[in-house]
């Protein structure tokens, strides 16, 4: 079972962010909410301060940020500042 720490936070590089842009946008509210993932998802957070917990750690991540989420992660959303994010699944 994925862990937090099998998140990838990077800054993207011009190619990536590029094809960000072509994805669709999602936008969140500060809240807190559980998620799991059924599939890898990447994404490029725009605006927002997010930090995610599986219960043992945490990773924290922010606007400008290009973010990969693995397959069967199961953890725990804490929205800190509104997020708007480009996001793609598989």
């Amino acid at each position: 079972m994925p862990t937090v720490k099998d998140v990838i936070v990077k800054k993207p590089s011009d190619a990536e962010a590029a094809e960000c842009r072509t994805w669709p946008i999602w936008q969140c509210q500060p809240s807190t909410f559980d998620w799991a993932y059924t599939q890898k998802e990447t994404c490029l957070l725009l605006e927002g301060k997010v930090t995610v917990s599986d219960g043992n750690d945490s990773v924290t991540f922010a606007a400008g940020d290009f973010v990969v989420f693995p397959e069967d992660l199961e953890c725990t959303w804490n929205v800190a500042e509104a997020v708007k994010k480009h996001y793609n699944f598989g």
